[in-house]
């Protein structure tokens, strides 16, 4: 199967060159395109010579990301915080919300270390309750998790896009089984959103909590956060940046004494949200973005990976990800046939100029619409010399 198109060719255009390697890391960096480096040089200019910085830059600009991560996701812009990342979401829920000791809330095994590092202290603490659910076969499944609800359970923290072996999460009915028990999800979409053509609405979640420096092409320090209305009602945060006060716009009249903070999810804003250095080329990205489309992404990255998976030296490597491409997303994992053979199959993929990520025991191979056949041809050479 060919990826590589006159489309695609094109794409690549949109980038620098990569000094002759093939970069196939977008799930742990993704580099930022021409715009988006020339949005960064931009608002350098304006530290350069403050005197040329507009006003609007302080609220328009975390305006306008506000209102591109929205049009992404298919949610309302009052309806999302711009944050440092997805901890920064977390952190929100895990502070924001009213807990009983007995509460409970569920964590796959494997999951990313933010949601153990979010929950595991407020259960040393004694304000609630962590349950790690096991999976039953080798992948964690939906399944998995909507078997270990119980009625104690009150918040599901998962991701939507596994960061070990790229099981995709069926969120809607994750959300379905959690909700008909009472209970809250929180989805990590670090590695989905950007790539993965999304509706907040359909998803079912009350949280979602994604970084801006993997599939949204932003500088490392972005991210966003985003709670259902009616969540959002529901938690107060105990103290907040002073941005996110609802007189804070006004510049002629900054010190009231007042504290009162915006009633949307912006009260979740980090501090210095108009950090124009990251929020400047995060905002080209995502016009970059929503101009191509993340359903042609979707494509692309199953495309190629695709084309790994029937070209994969069965010799001395294994699929590390599910077989069945409805339970996985747009990147895919293999492994050495020998385990403990892995890390020194990613240390001659790094000599021969091919970048993949060594997680868990497995090589993430994770494309992008720069990547075409070439890179296809060299990663498997690598793999099977």
């Amino acid at each position: 199967m060919k990826t590589e198109n006159a489309m695609a060719t094109n794409f690549r255009a949109e980038w620098f060159e990569f000094e002759d390697v093939a970069y196939l890391n977008v799930a742990g960096q993704g580099p930022l395109p021409r715009a988006a480096i020339r949005a960064a040089q931009n608002s350098l200019e304006w530290k350069k010579f403050p005197h040329k910085m507009p006003e609007e830059a302080y609220f328009g600009l975390p305006g306008r990301v506000r209102a591109l991560l929205a049009q992404m996701i298919g949610a309302q812009p009052e309806d999302i915080a711009l944050t440092t990342g997805a901890s920064t979401g977390m952190a929100a829920v895990a502070h924001g919300l009213k807990w009983k000791p007995d509460d409970e809330v569920l964590i796959a095994k494997g999951e990313f270390p933010a949601h153990f590092a979010t929950w595991v202290p407020l259960q040393e603490a004694g304000k609630l309750r962590v349950r790690v659910v096991q999976p039953r076969e080798r992948f964690l499944t939906t399944d998995d998790l909507i078997a270990a609800i119980t009625p104690r359970t009150r918040l599901i923290s998962t991701s939507h896009m596994r960061f070990d072996d790229g099981a995709l999460c069926d969120a809607p009915r994750l959300a379905a089984a959690a909700h008909a028990a009472g209970a809250l999800l929180l989805l990590d979409a670090a590695q989905s959103v950007g790539a993965v053509p999304m509706n907040i609405g359909e998803l079912g979640a009350d949280f979602v909590v994604a970084s801006g420096y993997k599939w949204l092409l932003g500088p490392y320090g972005t991210g966003f956060f985003w709670a259902r209305g009616d969540r959002t009602a529901e938690m107060q945060p105990d103290s907040g940046y002073w941005g996110a006060l609802e007189s804070a716009s006004d510049f002629t009249r900054l010190s009231s004494g007042e504290v009162k903070f915006k009633k949307d999810a912006s009260r979740w804003d980090m501090p210095e949200t108009s950090n124009m250095f990251n929020l400047a080329p995060l905002e080209a990205s995502l016009e970059f973005l929503l101009r191509i489309g993340v359903k042609t992404v979707w494509d692309h990255c199953r495309a190629f990976c695709e084309q790994v998976i029937e070209r994969l030296p069965i010799d001395r490597c294994v699929l590390a990800s599910p077989a069945d491409a409805r339970a996985r997303g747009q990147y895919v994992c293999v492994a050495a046939r020998k385990s403990e053979n892995t890390p020194q199959l990613f240390k001659k993929l790094t000599e021969a100029g091919v970048f993949v990520s060594l997680r868990e025991g497995a090589l993430r191979i994770a494309p992008h619409l720069y990547n075409t056949d070439r890179d296809a041809d060299r990663l498997i050479r690598a793999l099977t010399v």
